[in-house]
Order: C-alpha cells, then structure tokens, then sequence
C-alpha cells in the first residue's frame, strides 16, 4: 500500500462552540491528486490548512508526511516540507526570477541550481519569457502562474491549492489548469486541490472528497463520485450541497459538467 503523505483521525475544528469541521478519517497517500469540492462554508479551506500545518484542529490527530503533528512539533521544517498556492497570488516587488527563486535562496540553494530550476519552473507554466518583468506589471494570469511556479520550484511533498483559478477568465483558468495537470502528472507531486467548481475537478483529481456542513459527504473515484446517481444521493443527504445537481442532472453550480459515460 503506498505511503500515507497526510493522514487526518477524528479531527474536528470550533469555532467557539460551533463545530465547523469533523472528519472522522481521511487519507492522501503519496502521488495522488485529491480534488475537495464544495459550496462556499462547507469547510474546505478549513480542511486545508489543517493539513498543511496552519491551523491545529481542537480535537484528533493530524500525520503529515510521516510525522504527527503536536504542540512540540517543528511546524518550520514540516512547512518546509510542503507548499501552497492561495486564490489571490502574493508577489514580492521584484523580477518574476527572483519570486520564483526566493524559497531556494532562502534554503541556501547554489546559484546554478536556483537558476536551473527556476527556468525549468518557468517553462513548465510558459512564462520563461517573463522572468525579467516587474511582479507589478503582471495580468491576473501571469501572476498566478508565477504563484505555482514559486511553489512547484521547491519539489515540495506535498502541493495544497486553495481555489487557485477561481478569480481567472474562463479562457485562462483552462488553460492554467491544463497546465498545471500536467505539472503535477509529471512530478506525481502529491496534490490536494480545493475547488467549488466540479468543472475544474477531471484536469487534476484521481479522488474527490466533497464537503457540506463541515463533513465530507462522499469521497471515491472521480468516475464514481460525479456519477449521476452519486450526484443524486449527494443532492439529497447534503441539503447545503444542492449546488453538487441540477434538476435534470446536466449543470453543477450553474456550469456544464463531465458527463459520467467518459
């Protein structure tokens, strides 16, 4: 059975005495792709940084890559471990080259290697040509791009992505996404992927958990959970998710979605 990279037991989240995340059990095992889809306030950005170390949960256990995490825990090195791409992308005021490269020089990298993996980086998401422009002089796109790139550089163990297409066009959020799985295909970067767009969830998911009410609902193949009988059931048992099914099965969120027979 390949190794369990993140590994989450009877973990619940408060919010004073409101419970805003319980999952009983959920495992992300080395090399997988995990989509978590859900409406907004089903807990997926909380489930997110529970995982990757930015919130300690009030009660369960949290393992991630190996090593539980407790109050005694080294979050710093474990962080290191790993890294995330928000929805809105954070830029220094410099070059994209050195947004890029800032994690390695800061992990004390040689310069030739920096300068190798970077451009490997920057090709991988087609902006080579921009490593000279100002982070300022960025669209929407070519920021977020440098955003994955920057993240993609440090070969991280594991790659969480909160929504990182959500405030891109249409026409750039397919072509990111696109980009981005075959990024992850080629380095089997083991991946979780936040959305609460279905539409996003074949590019890169194998697994998809969805979530409403703090719970996750479903959690299976692709194939299985997108289904039109799972998308039923789900409708029906998860009454803040009824965004997951229109009334004849076609739309998700008002978008078109994969149809079950691929």
């Amino acid at each position: 059975m390949d190794e369990a990279v993140v590994d989450l037991k009877d973990v619940k989240v408060f919010r004073g005495t409101r419970m805003v995340l319980d999952v009983p059990r959920l495992v992300v095992r080395r090399g997988e792709a995990l989509a978590v889809v859900g409406p907004n306030g089903a807990g997926k950005s909380t489930l997110l940084q529970v995982m990757a170390c930015l919130l300690r949960p009030g009660a369960g256990e949290v393992v991630v890559c190996g090593e539980k995490v407790e109050r005694r825990t080294n979050l710093l090195r474990l962080r290191r471990r790993m890294a995330m791409v928000l929805q809105r992308p954070y830029l220094l005021d410099g070059t994209v080259f050195d947004n890029v490269a800032v994690g390695l020089r800061m992990r004390g990298v040689p310069r030739e290697e920096i300068r190798t993996r970077v451009e490997r980086a920057l090709a991988a998401f087609n902006i080579e040509h921009l490593a000279a422009r100002r982070a300022r002089a960025l669209s929407g796109g070519e920021s977020q791009r440098v955003s994955l790139a920057r993240a993609i550089v440090l070969e991280p163990e594991v790659l969480f992505l909160d929504e990182p297409t959500s405030s891109l066009d249409v026409p750039t959020r397919i072509a990111l996404l696109a980009e981005l799985a075959e990024v992850v295909r080629e380095t089997r970067v083991t991946t979780v992927f936040v959305t609460h767009d279905v539409m996003e969830i074949p590019f890169l998911a194998e697994r998809t958990a969805v979530m409403a009410g703090g719970r996750i609902v479903a959690c299976g193949p692709v194939r299985d959970v997108l289904s039109d009988d799972m998308r039923r059931a789900l409708s029906a048992l998860a009454g803040s998710a009824r965004w997951i099914l229109s009334q004849d099965g076609d739309a998700v969120a008002g978008l078109p979605v994969a149809s079950s027979s691929r």
